[in-house]
């Protein structure tokens, strides 16, 4: 079992920054990709970037130039500093990781923070 902790969200002003931190605690062999959804009110929920195992980086459109993913794998840590902040990156912030377990990959999500964007 994978338990991951989340950190960092929080109310900023339109223009502002946070960096949220999601920790992977457990049994790990071997992390595959790593990353961030998100979910707004009466909206599905997106992914909002992604990391593999290589660090190769993908974002969603919206929030590419603005928010950077990036992993500690030595800590199984996931980051994702998001600058620029606008009132429609309004969300809770939920991330996942995919771990291989007996030749399965196995994804696991962590709570959710909640990151509040003020005009």
């Amino acid at each position: 079992q994978v338990q991951l902790v989340e950190s960092g969200g929080g109310l900023v002003q339109t223009g502002g920054s946070l960096r949220l931190s999601c920790a992977a605690s457990g049994i790990i062999y071997r992390i595959n990709a790593m990353g961030w959804y998100r979910q707004a009110p009466g909206k599905q929920r997106e992914l909002v970037a992604k990391i593999s195992s290589g660090s190769r980086t993908e974002y969603e459109d919206s929030v590419r130039g603005r928010f950077t993913i990036s992993r500690d794998n030595a800590n199984n840590t996931l980051f994702l500093q998001m600058n620029s902040l606008q009132p429609g990156d309004t969300a809770v912030y939920y991330c996942y990781v995919q771990v291989w377990e007996s030749g399965w990959l196995k994804t696991y999500w962590g709570q959710g923070t909640q990151v509040t964007v003020s005009s």
